[in-house]
């Protein structure tokens, strides 16, 4: 049976809390601080918090934050003054600095291979103060500027024979044909090909012979 107008009691919905989610924990990790003695375990309030919450704890990896970001401001200051510097060198600048790092990879390869002077013959002495050993071209830089990066064309050579002899050029030739054989001596003689050097190149060449003269020296302490 029916009754007219009558409603059903509706029971009023609850307001429920919205869940929380849980948040985890942080792991526990060591305070840096060293001065006064804390490196005390804690479990960071946030994630980047560094130190516990000691007294003078915060303030000292605040500090140290400071001087770590000065120290890293200062590290690229000196990054973009040597790449300024580098920006400024001219192609002469650029060849005397690859040609010194070329020049000391050649006399670390041949002490490193025990040869003797390349014209004379005789031992080289390495250990005198000032140094008494060269790197000398058969091909003089002056006279072939295309062949003064190329290692055939290039050996440790006496100071005396290099500089007093003006390079000894008859015994040089001998000494050569003895080390290399005669085919790449005459490939040396007959190389007129000239070379445009570049900013880039020379940077690329001084850079590599700097690489490997700095292997070979350090293999050798």
């Amino acid at each position: 049976m029916k009754l007219s107008g009558f409603k059903p009691r509706q029971t009023p919905l609850r307001a429920t809390a919205p869940t929380k989610a849980s948040v985890p924990l942080l792991k526990l990790r060591k305070c840096p601080v060293k001065k006064g003695g804390c490196g005390a375990s804690f479990r960071p309030l946030r994630p980047g918090q560094l130190a516990c919450m000691g007294e003078g704890c915060a303030v000292a990896v605040g500090a140290w934050l400071t001087a770590s970001k000065a120290k890293a401001a200062h590290k690229e200051d000196v990054k973009q003054t040597r790449a300024a510097r580098e920006a400024m060198k001219t192609i002469p600048q650029l060849k005397k600095e690859a040609q010194r790092e070329f020049n000391r990879y050649i006399r670390a390869r041949d002490r490193a291979s025990g040869v003797h002077c390349i014209s004379s013959g005789r031992p080289l002495e390495w250990d005198v103060p000032g140094g008494l050993v060269d790197a000398g071209h058969y091909r003089s830089t002056g006279a072939a500027d295309h062949l003064r990066f190329n290692e055939d064309n290039c050996h440790a050579q006496s100071v005396r024979d290099n500089r007093d002899l003006g390079g000894n050029a008859v015994a040089y030739r001998a000494g050569l044909i003895a080390r290399i054989g005669l085919e790449r001596v005459e490939a040396l003689e007959a190389n007129n090909t000239p070379v445009k050097w570049t900013r880039e190149g020379l940077a690329n060449i001084r850079d590599s012979y700097r690489r490997r003269a700095n292997a070979l020296e350090k293999a050798r302490r």
